[in-house]
């Protein structure tokens, strides 16, 4: 799939890319809703997942039957409360028994708590980190925003590994050289405003080989970073500048600003999806539509193939 298949036309696109692919067997912590036990079996309807319903069984059947959602052939492992929900759905993971995972209706930090406990979570060495996929109606193509959703200050390491985890995104839903956009409020480098000496260190790091796979540059605001006619006023010369990929921001604060503005002013649309852990974990907001949602299955559906494409060739 190359960068154009994905286009602000379509989800539609992305999610007919998985055709042919094998459906993930997806843990869904906590589907005690209609909203998140409606989205995990859309999902299931459109072959991405074969979903594992976690949670309380007379609950969900409760919400299933309210509903009008057919569960007959799915699977549900019984748990008494949300928090055990989370674990037992992180537990199915590591025993290799899904292969990703979905956020129900429980809170986001209760089930990333699970997944990076030292004990029993699915931690690796890199930090984990949340990635929009927005489909803005404006930007002519697919706008990946990094990290609006999980890690609230990120220090200069922090933002590397927030970094590669959208990279190695990018690269597997087929941008070979994404184009980086690091963001602040201004262009220039000042002490003042600690972002922007983030900014230049990672270009810096990109220009000796820490950081590989991307093209980089910042600081820019975001105006710069998605229009060419703004860089241009500010005499900014750039292959990102008017043309990025990506968006890193400085802080969840600003991530999770931006994403919410484009959603709500620009009708934009975002799959979220969480790297960093073993397995791609899909997670979905109560206010995400149906094709959010697919969407977001999508995604980890081709990061979760990309993966694997990239072990087997290791062996």
């Amino acid at each position: 799939m190359d960068a154009t298949s994905i286009t602000r036309e379509s989800y539609e696109r992305l999610i007919a890319h998985c055709e042919g692919l094998p459906a993930a067997p997806t843990a869904v912590a906590h589907p005690c809703d209609a909203t998140s036990l409606g989205g995990a079996m859309a999902a299931a309807r459109a072959d991405l997942i074969v979903p594992i319903l976690v949670g309380p069984e007379t609950r969900i059947r409760r919400v299933a039957t309210e509903a009008g959602i057919d569960l007959a052939d799915v699977r549900i492992v019984d748990t008494p409360h949300s928090h055990a929900s989370a674990a037992q759905a992180v537990a199915l993971v590591r025993s290799g028994e899904a292969t990703a995972l979905m956020k129900g209706s429980l809170h986001s930090d209760e089930l990333l708590e699970a997944v990076v406990d030292r004990a029993s979570g699915i931690r690796t060495e890199r930090r984990i980190s949340h990635v929009f996929v927005m489909d803005v109606p404006t930007y002519p193509k697919p706008l990946m925003i990094t990290d609006a959703a999980v890690n609230i200050q990120p220090t200069l390491d922090d933002k590397v590994d927030i970094l590669v985890n959208a990279i190695g995104l990018a690269h597997a839903l087929g941008i070979e050289r994404p184009k980086v956009a690091i963001l602040s409020a201004v262009e220039t480098v000042t002490a003042k405003i600690p972002s922007t000496i983030d900014a230049a260190a990672l270009c810096k790091m990109a220009e000796r080989g820490q950081i590989t796979g991307a093209l980089l540059d910042g600081p820019l605001g975001f105006d710069n970073a998605i229009s060419r006619e703004a860089a241009a006023t500010k005499g900014i010369v750039s292959p990102v500048a008017g043309d990025a990929d990506i968006l890193l921001v400085p802080d969840l604060e600003a991530g999770n600003m931006l994403a919410k503005e484009l959603t709500f002013l620009a009708g934009a649309e975002a799959a979220g999806i969480v790297l960093g852990a073993r397995v791609p974990i899909i997670l979905t907001s109560r206010a995400d539509s149906v094709r959010a949602r697919l969407a977001s299955a999508a995604v980890a559906a081709i990061y979760a193939q990309a993966r694997r494409a990239v072990a087997k060739k290791a062996e």
